[in-house]
């Protein structure tokens, strides 16, 4: 370097002035070219494009966590509902299936009950009780009366099952006239068989204590 300098020094003085030259100033060892002032440090550069960039779309995510956080309670209300809503009817699909099966129990039980009760009575009957019984087990409305009598008044036509339970309710209340009517005549002093008047009276009886509806219609005018 030295000799570099002598003779920048002897060329230079032929013109009449020195000209010096300086050796170019050495960086530290282990360290880079320092960066000019044009450059930039790219990891600042990197820094600002995020500064910037967190404004607009760092609160997207945020919201996106949120309303998914949102979806995931409802729908987490919505199965437990669910299940609720399941639990509490197979709990009463439950109940209703116990009392039906209690219901059914109970009654062939009571029916139980009946036929036994039923039994000792009828083995306990005379022979001419049995044979009475028989009759009235037998006898029975026919069932072509009946329905036309029902079409008659109902103006329409009806079901057999209609035409069945109708014969037995006429079979029932028969029968309660006719035991109104054995009770006249006793009380009259008489003997059976029964006759057209004690069959009135006993109608006429059953009708006083509203056990037989009136059939015909009185307009009354005055209360």
């Amino acid at each position: 370097m030295e000799e570099a300098g002598e003779l920048s020094r002897e060329e230079s003085g032929d013109s009449g002035f020195t000209q010096e030259t300086f050796p170019a100033a050495s960086s530290p060892p282990g360290l880079g070219a320092a960066p000019t002032a044009s450059e930039e440090p790219p990891a600042a550069a990197e820094k600002t494009e995020g500064e910037a960039a967190e404004p607009g779309g760092g609160s997207e995510p945020k919201a996106d966590c949120q309303a998914a956080e949102v979806n995931s309670q409802e729908g987490l209300e919505l199965v437990s509902t669910e299940t609720e809503d399941s639990t509490l009817q197979s709990s009463a699909a439950k109940k209703i299936k116990i009392e039906i099966k209690e219901k059914k129990e109970k009654k062939q039980k009571v029916d139980e009950d009946e036929i036994q009760k039923m039994q000792i009575l009828v083995s306990s009957f005379s022979e001419e009780q049995l044979n009475r019984y028989e009759m009235y087990r037998r006898s029975a409305f026919p069932k072509a009366a009946i329905k036309r009598l029902v079409q008659s008044i109902t103006g329409t036509s009806v079901s057999q099952n209609v035409v069945i339970a109708m014969s037995g309710i006429s079979k029932v209340f028969a029968g309660e006239v006719v035991e109104e009517a054995l009770d006249v005549c006793e009380k009259w002093g008489e003997l059976p068989p029964l006759q057209p008047k004690h069959m009135r009276e006993a109608v006429r009886r059953l009708k006083s204590r509203g056990q037989i509806p009136n059939s015909k219609y009185k307009k009354i005018t005055f209360h």
